[in-house]
């Protein structure tokens, strides 16, 4: 671990020496605790595994997995991507993304096609049959989401997804610092 994310693990600890706004004293001898109920981590996972699990039983019963959905998706957003491409859109590694194109064409969903120009590359293309399945899958997907926000309004949603936003935001922004500070100790 580098020096910088070990410094970050420490501020992120929320351990404070001079007793500012936001300290913690954790008790003598035990760690600082941090229960599921104030995780945001732990939130967000729980809910992400509740959101698939309901998304799996509504697309299940069309021959699609989960973990193909999100494939899909990304090529119905952008067809032809390649398979490193696909694997940056959906944040997966390039060894899972080429497992689940292999079990895509199979079933007729996608087929790979060879770059011309970089014999390396491969894009991947939806067939017809994976290209009409968004018309019947996407409203599967809207039901789930309407579903989960069912309870809040239309500002509160709103207000939900600006602050993952920002959530996302200072964690990638924190990712990247912490990067270069790692090919910096490591040039």
């Amino acid at each position: 671990m580098t020096s910088a994310r070990k410094a970050v693990g420490r501020k992120a600890s929320g351990r404070k020496t001079a007793g500012g706004k936001g300290a913690t004293k954790p008790r003598a001898g035990s760690a600082v605790e941090l229960p599921f109920a104030e995780s945001v981590g732990y939130q967000i996972r729980a809910t992400h595994r509740v959101l698939q699990r309901f998304l799996g039983v509504k697309i299940e019963p069309h021959g699609i997995t989960p973990g193909m959905w999100y494939f899909l998706r990304a090529l119905w957003h952008e067809d032809g991507l390649t398979q490193r491409e696909l694997s940056a859109r959906v944040g997966t590694m390039e060894p899972t993304t080429l497992s689940a194109i292999l079990v895509m064409e199979k079933k007729g969903l996608v087929r790979r096609v060879r770059n011309p120009d970089d014999r390396r590359k491969w894009h991947i293309h939806l067939t017809p049959k994976g290209r009409g399945l968004k018309a019947r899958l996407l409203p599967l997907a809207r039901e789930v989401v309407d579903t989960a926000v069912q309870n809040l309004s239309r500002a509160e949603v709103a207000q939900l997804l600006k602050g993952l936003a920002e959530v996302q935001k200072s964690l990638h922004a924190t990712l990247g610092r912490l990067d270069g500070a790692d090919s910096e100790t490591t040039a």
